[in-house]
């Protein structure tokens, strides 16, 4: 088997643009992978176009050898573009080898530790601007069954917070708790955007309402800050979704500087390095909570990765996205009480409709975390998936 051709297809979504991958190979079979990387799209095109130069003609199932002469070739190693365009293909070749074997992804990963994974949802505050706004949104989320839920209540505050913009943000998240009730958690979203002092005032402040985790309260450039937020917080803290590979994990790990890790399929290096980072993760007792706010495929890949991962936590969904969402793949996820059952097609259980990817072209997006629309990250239809 060779590979022959590979493609992207670049799909606006509202907020951001998804990219997808496609491998194509002289046997036929083709697989699919997701390296969305928001607002930086062009740039990782051109990475994948590299990749193509270096993979065509060659092998797809010797997926450990071609992840490591593409890092190795790079010289310039890691970051966001290269390691998202070596983490889509990455994905696609997984699941080629895993429709030529007739299996899921996970059975060649050692197989099932989980047979469902608990998940907390992103987006489910679309639109809202109040405290009460956001209550109403939660309490729709709980009648939906869901157990777990994640929002950025700072506004568009970059490095300080003054006392009445983080009284307005505590407003917001007391308005949530109250809606929700003590039984469902709260997951704090801080966009690494706090100096030291101020995530540490934050924390200390959020202990109140018991969330399940205050997630980046630091930029991610510098870990010593996170581990001298964690280190001060009576709360946990998470981070990763801007750490790529291992290597950028083991300072992570040698400083003991989060509580969860929460790298991204789609960034840190695909499957299988996230695989080896969750790995490392489990004997220093340090739970498994992959990012994953990004589109079908990137899901149906960390689906297959939970499953295998003994330490893994909780698993972020989108609760929302555009109507034609379900139109670009074959996308079924079975939701039930705060859980989705893995998928048990072979490869990762998803295939791409071409036709209708091609129907939603790119559009141009910028950063909204420092706008004040942080909230708007739907259009007026949207498709509920829970």
């Amino acid at each position: 088997m060779k590979v022959t051709d590979i493609k992207t297809f670049v799909v606006d979504c509202y907020r951001t643009n998804w990219v997808f991958v496609k491998v194509y190979t002289d046997s036929g079979i083709e697989g699919v992978g997701e390296a969305t990387l928001e607002y930086k799209e062009k740039a990782l095109i051109g990475a994948i176009e590299h990749i193509k130069e270096y993979l065509a003609g060659k092998n797809p199932l010797d997926i450990e050898k071609h992840w490591h002469d593409i890092y190795r070739d790079a010289y310039w190693r890691g970051g966001a573009v290269l390691m998202s365009a070596l983490s889509a293909v990455e994905m696609a070749l997984w699941d080629i080898l895993g429709k030529k074997l007739g299996v899921p992804v996970y059975q060649l990963l050692g197989g099932k530790v989980h047979d469902k994974v608990r998940i907390y949802v992103n987006g489910w505050f679309s639109g809202a601007k109040t405290p009460q706004e956001f209550g109403e949104k939660a309490k729709i989320a709980v009648k939906r069954g869901i157990t777990a839920m994640k929002w950025d209540p700072f506004g568009k505050n970059y490095m300080n917070i003054s006392n009445q913009e983080l009284d307005n943000a505590l407003e917001c998240v007391a308005a949530v708790r109250e809606a929700v009730g003590d039984n469902i958690d709260l997951l704090i979203e801080g966009h690494g955007r706090f100096n030291i002092p101020t995530g540490i005032k934050i924390a200390r402040e959020l202990e109140q309402f018991k969330p399940m985790l205050f997630e980046e309260p630091v930029p991610p450039d510098n870990l010593d800050a996170l581990k001298a937020v964690r280190d001060k917080s009576p709360v946990a803290i998470s981070a990763g979704e801007r750490l790529y590979t291992r290597f950028d994990y083991k300072a992570m790990f040698d400083k003991m500087a989060a509580d969860y890790i929460q790298p991204d399929i789609s960034h840190a290096g695909g499957i299988m390095e996230l695989k080896k980072i969750a790995a490392v993760a489990e004997y220093h007792y340090i739970p498994f909570a992959p990012h994953n706010p990004s589109g079908p495929v990137a899901s149906a890949a960390t689906l297959q990765l939970a499953a295998c991962c003994p330490n893994f936590c909780i698993l972020e969904i989108m609760y929302s996205d555009v109507d034609y969402r379900k139109n670009i793949t074959n996308e079924n996820l079975e939701y039930r009480d705060g859980f989705i059952t893995i998928p048990d097609k072979p490869g990762l259980g998803i295939e791409l409709n071409e036709e209708e990817c091609l129907k939603h072209p790119y559009q141009a997006h910028t950063l909204r975390h420092y706008s004040g629309a942080l909230t708007d990250i739907r259009p007026a239809k949207t498709e509920f998936y829970f």
